[in-house]
């Protein structure tokens, strides 16, 4: 069943990921670069009907909430880093992971460096330097039944209250600042920026509830999932629910864009790019292990569970993104 779970989470993912075109490296580059908040939009919406729909499922008893631990040094370092390398490669691990679907030769190069390079960091010859950077984890007990055991700082658990109540005080100002604010004019999409969100919600919301199934207790991610397809292309590993929830995304995006007659092979006429886009992969895969997770992971799942590292994680990514961004496209 892990299998299972795992593709058709994939599979739908990998279906909205195509027609919302969420790539958090545009959400983050247009806002500063154009001044265009409708990705950004996208973004924070989700992130705010996440913060209540994980808490309420978790009190019916289909989840258990698992903020991630917190380890300071890595994830400022990974976070910058893999945000750096989305710059670099065109794209994050989402919006990377449905463009290889699409055809997009410069996503399967980023996403080939990215997957080998987040195998070597966590379970091959970078290891040393992973552990080094991911020394003094910090886990803290749980106080309520709706968690695991061991939880990483979350807002919930240092207030000691419900983790329902930190979430929709901090979801309805979300849902102001979205409502309230003006959105950039985005003609050319297929969706609004809040259906984006709403989709984005449902499949994670499912995709949580599947992982807890077979024993994983976290949302979507993706950075496990492309190490765990390597690992088991390269005979160490087993398929399960996180390399099936990969081979989804591709399928999923793929189907779609057949569909709606958007698959092309893409190739870009200078062959620099395969240099450039390959090192941000790396970055990215580095990146993403130090700093325990990539941008779905922390955003999409550590972020509603209100989790301190997703939380520093996601300002890091932001900052190393938008520093990649001034040098390649506005310094003088």
């Amino acid at each position: 069943m892990a299998i299972v779970y795992g593709l058709i989470s994939g599979l739908l993912f990998g279906y909205v990921l195509q027609r919302s075109r969420l790539c958090f490296n545009s959400g983050f580059r247009d806002l500063l670069l154009e001044k265009d908040n409708f990705v950004w939009k996208t973004i924070v919406f989700a992130l705010a009907l996440q913060m209540i729909v994980f808490p309420l499922m978790a009190q019916f008893g289909l989840i258990k909430l698992a903020p991630p631990a917190l380890n300071w040094v890595g994830v400022i370092v990974g976070a910058f880093l893999f945000g750096v390398g989305m710059v670099l490669a065109g794209g994050c691990v989402s919006g990377t992971t449905y463009r290889v679907g699409e055809g997009n030769t410069t996503s399967w190069f980023a996403a080939l460096f990215f997957a080998l390079t987040g195998m070597a960091t966590a379970n091959g010859i970078l290891k040393p330097l992973a552990d080094t950077l991911t020394v003094g984890r910090i886990t803290v007990p749980s106080n309520s039944t709706l968690f695991t055991e061991n939880v990483g700082p979350n807002i919930s658990t240092m207030l000691g209250v419900n983790p329902l109540i930190p979430s929709l005080i901090i979801a309805a100002l979300l849902i102001v600042y979205v409502f309230a604010t003006k959105t950039s004019p985005r003609p050319e999409a297929k969706w609004s920026w809040w259906q984006s969100s709403i989709l984005v919600v449902i499949v994670a919301a499912f995709a949580y509830w599947s992982s807890t199934q077979v024993g994983r207790n976290y949302g979507l991610g993706i950075t496990g999932g492309w190490i765990g397809l390597m690992t088991f292309l390269t005979g160490e590993g087993t398929f399960g629910w996180f390399p099936a929830l990969i081979v989804g995304i591709i399928i999923g995006a793929f189907i779609t864009a057949l569909v709606t007659k958007e698959f092309k092979l893409r190739v870009p006429k200078d062959g620099k790019t395969f240099v450039q886009v390959a090192i941000g992969g790396m970055l990215m895969g580095f990146g993403a292990v130090f700093a325990g997770g990539c941008n779905i992971g922390h955003f999409l799942t550590g972020i509603p569970l209100l989790a301190i590292s997703s939380i520093v994680a996601g300002v890091f990514f932001i900052l190393g993104n938008w520093a990649m961004t001034w040098f390649m496209y506005m310094r003088e």
